[in-house]
């Protein structure tokens, strides 16, 4: 600090110094700021002092100035004399003497400034004797020590009440006395002080009586405090505080109790703030530290239990013994050391006075005071009164009384609660203490818990202020707060207390589940670790539940639920979570599991749901096997666990929903399991792959018979649980959004979950995500009111382009929509105008369609490319896609399937004896509504469905366009609709197949069927390699129905044109847009449909074989799938069937070991095919095999469009897709190599166009021909109709023999293998270079069509002069029918002598035999075996070559094979001759009266035309036939046959070989004419066609 003396001042005292000086001084004691002034007039003094004591000023100046001082400052004196005391120490130390000299003049130079006494009191006793002030200082400290202890230790009070027994009996009798009268403290304070004065009474003894007497007077409070309060100003602060110590420490031996009324004693003085509880704290006991380690203690002592609780035990009888002794230890050790923190803490709490009592919680560890039971019960009475107004006002439940709780008597306990803000400023705040201790007062829990639902009531309730609404929000936290610490952990302490639960979950049910949930979480998870006493309570309920767990079965469901439900009222967190665990592992527990939970209450079943969506969401549990390849068994176990109790007990879906949503959000599609699961149990929508066709025709009707007859589970009474789940749906708007993410996470599936995973894991994944979608939607689309389906699902272009929603799956979600949509508008329609005929019905229906359906047209053509529209009209994409089955077919057989097991049932009921009657009456009744029901919703579904079509018939003329090629339009339509649709669901394939024959059916034009049908048919190895397991079964699904509509066709010639004949969907003219149908030469006929079928066949024989030889898993697996959906109508082909057969052995062989799932498909299929093996025929009976005349086929009937092998004609007239025509023709020529194809002579086919050039005359006897079969067949073909069922089916059996017979016929023949061989050539150059330029197969088409006008030209010829014999011959015809019907034996000479050929005759009866072989069922077998061996008898001895059946054992084959081999050379010989002569007669008779058409307008004709001799015939590739109508002519035929005919049959079969031993081109034409004439046994014209036409090329 600067010197406030300059040196200059001293120098120059006199002159200036000294006025300077006082100036200073003046100026410092008038300074406003007190302190500083006092300190620097305090340094001013010393300096000027210090300069006298060294000298550099004399000590009377310094003197004289003091004295001028002296008077600015009341305190100057003072002031002087600390700094002298200062001076004084500082130089008594120095060595100078001078300075201590300067030092005492200038004291005694000042004493008349400062008083004796200041610096008697000041300065030291030496100093004091140096000035004279005192004589001797040693004296003067002994008088100070006497004084001292005078004043300090000699009594003067009585401290004891026998030293002065009057005074204190006097005190006593003062305070004890009656004080209800006008006595003041007051007045009683004067008596003591007297009392104190007059006997010498110590005060401390007096006010450690008046607490006495307060302890034993509690109800004076208001006497006492005021007196000890006024006693108090008496004595030193910390007196009272000493005293009442002094009180606790005299009990705190360890035997000593202290008494409650010193605690409340305490507690109100605290209270009135008399002391301060820091001050009393540190003379209670026990210390902090030892309550510390005692909580710690329990902690490890509760870790230890549970450890007991979790070890396994073997020797039981020991451990009891433990136990007890443990027990009795434990009591032992019960009764605690007196606390008095927590008596002072109990004592606080009861009167009051919460924030001392608080800040003594603070001090010790979380929650240990109130695990106290005294304190808990108290701190619970603190809040039933501060809680008491509130709880009135809003918390009483209507008709409950209540008992009203009275406040406490001092003003200073917490402020009653009257409204929500403030119960949570006061009541929140105690309960948190409380934590869960408050299960010590159910009452108090249970008024809380209405509070918090009052609140919530407010909290929902809108209309609030900004400030309120955040005021309601800071208080809906805390009430979430006080759930997680102190409702839910009480609760877990409470004694199974249903009501409690039941309370709780009133208030609950206000919260969100996501507040739920997290309070659950938090519960199970948290709240357990936190309190020893918790820590225990969760190892006992898992013991327990143990116990239960081991115990329960399906027989004592209901004992083991009660104690479950006992269990779970307090604990159901743990509970659960422990039953869970289990059901992971067995799922065998699920069953009772389930039924053992209806004990439980409302908030359990909440937890439930909490516990399974963790348990589904474990982190650290795999969702997959260790394979890799399937989902693991216990997420299976508990999607099935979810399904059962949600359907069964009414907990909330939301949760579980929004998880499955979170998953797919995530990309995780596992969980969808358990969508899927609950979904199928709650709303009784199942979906399965393994759907029987019945119950696929009844998922085809309304939805009655959908429940009745469509599921494997019938799963009843799904109303309440389906309602239950569709207002959770709609509720949490999680409809549409779990539909999107589950079309979306389709795709994602394969391409951003897949990754690493097993393929077998991706496609059960994309499966399991596509069949809930399916599933789900069918649940939407049966549940959702219009309304609400019309409000969620937005417009199809909107689904598709903004949501991405594949499209199949956006068409799937808007169906229901449209369905809805026309209905509704229908019904309006309907309504506006009552006209009720049915013209005027359909044509409203029709109007609501196109008013629905328009807004869509418009919207699909965003979908797709604008050259997509070129060829199929967004009308007709939009019809293919918004129709379902419904509206197609009704399924009669279903309905009545169902009403009859009604009839069944309700006979079984009247028959029941021991029903009781009223019940009987119920159940019939239940019964007759059901079916009721049923034949109204067929009723219903008939006019639909004929209104449908109505619709259809109107629109079908603008569907395709086909403004490209009738092919690519056939792409598109098979691109857009039917493949992305028949793998959509098994309803969905039916669909698919239906359709295609609907648009068929229709005769909708520009729809190709055999193109259709024929991409379907052709190349399935990529369609079939791209699908996921179900989907490969829905696929063969639609293949089954596509193969069983081919196969009624190929089975009955009379089904063929009545169904296909007249339809442009058999027009082999591509180029021609309009239809007149007139055209016959146009249309396929019959038997090369039925070439076709078999090219299909064989088509579906080597794609099958392909993937079956891939080693592929996926491939191997789907084609199995498939060929087991399609085993109904395929293969029917003997050598095809053994081909497949030969693979699947080999598959079996090889995957035993390496992939069984692999091996039990492939057994599987192979023990099916073995069964059906029976049924399968030669392929010569399959359609008409013709030897390999290859010289007479030109190159051009192996063309088929795009190789998908239609007739030459469509290929070369319209398309010409050169590439495909190479590679088909490639294709084809290895298959004829192969011998399972043999292609037909050009001469069959020309024939049928020229005779129906020429007029109708053929047409017509072959018209005649054919009623006469049908009526003789009809009878048999209706009973054959009804009792045959169409998987029973022979025509499989002929492959084996086929192979041979080709060889055969070959070796015969030498100088034709010559000629065939030259044939070859060609076109085995172009097998071998596929993918050749046009040009050179446009050359060989070209050669070889010369080849086939030229012939064609002489078939023509033949035909005309063979018209005329016709009649003779159906004649002739007739007769040989009625003998067989007679079935007498004529001798086979009779035919000989007809003026028709022999191998005429023959062949038509020979086309009868073929005809019953194709139809050869199991149940004509055993007859037919016998007619064929009198057959046999009978052939070889008329020398004819015998071609055997198929029933004959190949050794019987072959032997008779060998014979006939020689004797066809001569019979060809002497059968040439023989035709020859015929000929020529009747070309004389007949030539001119046939020659209408000129031969080259004919030839014309077929230039045009494309027609190639055996254009037709292009398709004859593949395998499939219809068991169903094959058995009507198989029984038709049985009836009419006889020995004679079968003969005759049997010598055309033979003639038909020794033909092969003459020339090859009269001996393919003999072949041709003899199909032909096979024909005609059906119907007359073509029979004389072929005949003519073999004789003119002979």
């Amino acid at each position: 600090m600067a010197a406030l003396l300059p040196a200059e001042w001293i120098k120059n005292w006199e002159k200036g110094g000294k006025s300077e000086f006082v100036q200073l001084c003046r100026a410092l004691s008038e300074n406003k700021n007190h302190d500083v002034g006092f300190r620097d007039i305090q340094q001013a003094l010393y300096e000027l002092a210090y300069h006298v004591v060294r000298g550099n000023l004399k000590h009377d100046q310094a003197s004289n100035v003091l004295g001028d001082v002296i008077e600015f400052r009341e305190d100057m004196p003072s002031i002087l004399a600390d700094v002298f005391c200062i001076l004084d120490i500082e130089t008594s130390c120095l060595e100078e003497k001078n300075k201590r000299d300067h030092f005492t003049q200038l004291v005694l130079a000042c004493l008349y400034l400062v008083s004796d006494t200041v610096l008697k009191e000041r300065l030291d006793p030496e100093t004091l004797e140096s000035l004279g002030l005192i004589k001797q200082s040693q004296q003067f400290n002994q008088k100070s020590v006497k004084i001292k202890t005078k004043l300090f230790y000699k009594q003067q009070k009585f401290n004891l009440l026998r030293e002065e027994n009057e005074g204190y009996a006097k005190l006593i009798a003062e305070l004890g006395q009656d004080l209800s009268g006008s006595i003041t403290s007051d007045l009683i304070l004067e008596n003591i002080k007297s009392l104190i004065g007059c006997f010498n009474l110590d005060p401390n003894r007096v006010l450690d009586i008046i607490l006495e007497v307060y302890e034993c007077r509690p109800e004076y409070d208001d006497f006492f405090v005021p007196l000890i309060e006024s006693y108090m100003y008496m004595c030193e602060p910390q007196t009272l505080c000493h005293i009442l110590g002094f009180k606790f420490k005299f009990y705190q031996d360890p035997s000593g109790e202290t008494p409650s009324s010193l605690y409340r004693v305490a507690a109100v003085l605290l209270q009135h703030n008399l002391i301060d509880l820091e001050d009393l704290y540190v003379h209670l006991l026990p210390g902090d530290n030892a309550i510390m380690e005692e909580h710690k203690r329990e902690i490890v002592e509760a870790k230890q239990i549970v450890r007991k609780l979790t070890m396994v035990v073997l020797s039981s009888e020991k451990t009891e013994e433990k136990e007890k002794e443990k027990e009795k230890e434990e009591e032992k050790t019960e009764k605690p050391p007196d606390n008095q923190k927590l008596g002072l803490l109990e004592a606080l709490l009861k009167i009051g006075d919460w924030q001392h009592a608080q800040s003594i919680m603070d001090q010790m560890p979380p929650f240990y005071s109130t695990s106290h039971k005294a304190i808990a019960v108290a701190l619970c009475q603190l809040v039933h009164v501060t809680i008491e107004p509130l709880y009135r006002r809003v918390g009483v439940p209507k008709g409950a009384k209540g008992s009203p709780i009275s406040s406490l008597p001092n003003k200073r306990a917490p402020k009653q609660a009257e409204s929500f803000e403030e119960l949570r400023k006061e009541v929140f705040n105690m309960l948190c203490y409380l934590g869960p201790h408050l299960s010590h007062d159910p009452i108090l829990f249970a008024k809380v818990v209405r509070l918090g639902k009052a609140f919530m009531k407010e909290f929902q309730s809108d209309g609030s202020k900004q400030e309120d609404k955040e005021k309601m929000e800071t208080l809906f936290s805390c009430l979430l707060s006080i759930t997680d610490q102190v409702l839910l952990p009480s609760l877990s302490l409470m004694d199974c207390n249903a009501c409690m639960s039941e309370e709780l979950w009133g208030m609950f049910k206000t919260f969100p589940y996501q507040y739920r949930y997290r309070l659950y979480g938090q519960w199970k998870n948290e709240t357990y670790n936190s309190h020893p006493l918790l820590v225990k309570v969760k190892a006992q309920t898992i013991d327990r539940a143990k116990y239960i767990m081991k115990r329960l079965t399906k027989e004592n469901v209901k004992p083991s639920g009660r104690q479950i439900g006992k269990l779970s009222h307090s604990n159901p967190t743990i509970l659960f979570d422990y039953i869970l665990s289990q059901i992971q592992k067995y799922d065998n527990l699920i069953t009772p599991v389930v039924d053992s939970l209806k004990y439980l209450t409302s908030l359990n079943y909440d937890v439930l749901a909490y516990c399974i969506i963790e348990a589904l969401a474990n982190p650290e549990k795999e969702r997959m096997k260790h394979d890799d390849t399937t989902i693991s068994s216990w997420l299976q176990s508990l999607a099935s666990f979810c399904g059962a109790v949600f359907r069964k007990y009414p907990i909330e879906l939301a949760g579980l929903l929004q998880y499955v949503a979170n998953q797919l959000k995530a990309g995780k599609s596992f969980d969808l399991l358990i969508l899927k699961e609950v979904v199928q149990k709650m709303a009784g929508i199942e979906i399965t792959e393994e759907m029987t066709m019945e119950q696929l025709e009844a998922m085809t009707g309304g939805e009655q018979l959908k429940a009745e007859g469509g599921y494997f589970g019938q799963i009843r009474n799904t109303k309440k649980s389906s309602q239950r789940l569709k207002d959770a749906l709609l509720d949490h708007d999680l409809a549409l959004p779990l539909c999107l993410l589950m079309a979306q996470q389709r795709n994602g599936v394969v391409f951003q979950e897949g990754g690493e995973k097993h393929l077998k894991l991706v496609g059960k994944l994309y499966d399991q995500c596509h069949d809930t979608l399916v599933q789900f939607g069918g649940f939407l689309a049966s549940n959702l009111s219009t309304e609400d389906y019309i409000k969620r699902v937005p417009s199809i272009d909107v689904l598709c382009n903004e949501f991405h929603t594949p499209h199949d799956a956006a068409f799937f979600l808007s169906r229901p929509m449209y369905a809805h949509h026309i209905s509704s508008k229908y019904d309006e329609l309907k309504k506006a105008e009552k006209g009720n005929k049915q013209q005027h019905k359909v044509h409203k229906y029709i109007t609501s369609c196109e008013l629905v359906m328009a807004p869509v047209h418009e919207a699909v053509i965003s979908l797709h490319l604008p050259k997509v529209w070129d060829d199929i009209s967004p009308q007709f994409y939009a019809t293919f896609w918004s129709l379902t089955m419904y509206d197609l077919a009704v399924p009669h057989s279903s309905y009545d399937r169902e009403v009859n097991k009604l009839k069944v049932q309700m006979k079984a009921i009247d028959d029941n004896q021991e029903m009781p009657p009223n019940k009987k009456k119920k159940e019939k009744e239940r019964c007759t509504a059901l079916q009721d029901k049923l034949l109204e919703e067929e009723k219903k579904q008939l006019e639909h469905v004929q209104r449908v079509l109505q619709r259809l018939k109107l629109e079908k003329d603008n569907w395709l366009l086909a403004k490209s090629t009738k092919n690519e339009t056939i792409t598109k339509f098979l691109q857009l609709c039917i493949f992305p649709r028949c793998i959509f669901s098994a309803i969905d394939a039916v669909y698919c197949a239906h359709f295609v024959e609907l648009v068929h059916q229709q005769k909708t034009p520009n729809f190709s069927t055999l193109l259709c049908y024929d991409r379907v048919f052709s190349d399935i190895i990529y369609t079939v390699a791209s699908c996921t397991e179900n989907e490969a079964s829905r696929y063969g699904r639609f293949l089954c129905c596509m193969l069983e509509t081919v196969t009624r066709w190929h089975s009955d010639r009379v089904i063929y044109e009545k169904e296909c004949g007249n339809y442009p969907g058999f027009l082999t003219i591509l180029r021609a847009t309009g239809f007149d149908g007139g055209n016959k030469a146009d249309q396929l006929d019959y038997e090369n449909f039925r070439h076709v079928v078999h090219k299909w066949h064989y088509k579906l024989t080597k794609a099958s074989v392909h993937c079956l030889e891939t080693g592929e898993y996926t491939h191997i697996r789907n084609i199995l799938i498939v060929l087991t959906k399609i085993l109904p109508w395929y293969p029917k082909v003997l050598n095809l069937g053994q081909a497949l057969e030969r693979r699947v052995h080999k598959i079996c062989q090889e995957e035993k070991e390496k992939r069984p799932d692999l091996y039990a498909l492939a057994m599987g299929y192979s023990g099916q095919l073995k069964s059906r093996k029976p049924f399968m025929i030669p392929e010569n009976e399959f359609h008409h095999k013709d030897p390999p005349a290859r010289n007479a086929v030109p190159a051009t009937v192996q063309n088929g469009p795009g190789g998908a092998g239609m007739p030459t004609s469509l290929t070369i007239n319209t398309v010409r897709l050169e590439e495909g025509t190479t590679e088909d023709t490639a294709d084809k020529l290895k298959e004829k190599s192969q011998g399972v194809v043999k292609v037909i002579n050009k001469t069959v086919n020309a024939t049928p166009k020229v005779t129906t050039s020429n007029g109708n005359s053929a047409s017509n006897s072959k018209i005649i021909k054919e009623k006469d079969d049908k009526e003789k067949s009809g009878k048999e073909k209706d009973k054959e109709k009804k009792d045959k069922t169409p998987a029973a089916t022979p025509e499989m059996k002929a492959l084996g023999k086929d192979g041979k017979d080709k060889p055969k016929e070959e070796r015969a023949n030498k100088d034709e293998k010559a000629r065939e061989i030259k044939e070859k050539t060609p076109k085995s150059d172009k097998e071998k270079e596929k993918v050749k330029k046009e040009e050179k197969a446009s050359k060989e088409e070209k050669s070889k069509t010369v080849v086939t006008i030229i012939e064609s030209k002489s078939t023509a010829e033949k035909e005309r002069e063979k018209e005329p014999s016709r009649e003779r011959d159906l004649a002739k015809e007739m007769k040989s029918k009625e003998n067989a019907k007679g079935g007498e034996k004529v001798p086979v000479a009779g035919s000989l002598k007809s003026p028709v050929p022999r191998s005429e005759t023959s062949e038509s009866e020979r086309e009868q035999k073929r005809r019953k072989v194709d139809t050869h069922s199991s149940p004509s077998h055993s007859s037919t075996v016998k007619d064929n061996l009198n057959e046999l008898k009978d052939s070889s001895a008329k020398h004819y070559i015998n071609h055997t059946t198929p029933t004959l054992s190949k050794s019987k084959e072959r032997e008779v094979e060998k014979k006939d081999l020689d004797k066809s050379r001569e019979r060809s010989r002497e059968r040439e001759k023989k035709d020859e002569k015929d000929r020529k007669d009747r070309k004389r008779d007949h030539s001119n009266s046939d020659r209408e058409v000129p031969q080259d307008s004919t030839k014309r004709r077929k230039e045009e035309n494309g027609t190639t001799g055996s254009s037709k015939h292009s398709k004859s590739e593949s395998p499939s036939d219809s068991p169903r109508l094959n058995e009507k002519e198989k029984e038709k035929n049985k009836s009419k046959s006889s020995g004679k005919e079968k003969g005759d049959s049997i010598k055309a079969e033979k003639m038909e070989k020794s033909s092969s031993g003459s020339k090859k081109e009269s001996r393919h034409d003999k072949e041709k004419a003899e199909k032909k004439e096979k024909r005609d046994s059906a119907g007359g014209k073509e029979e004389k066609k072929h005949h003519k036409s073999s004789d003119k090329h002979r």
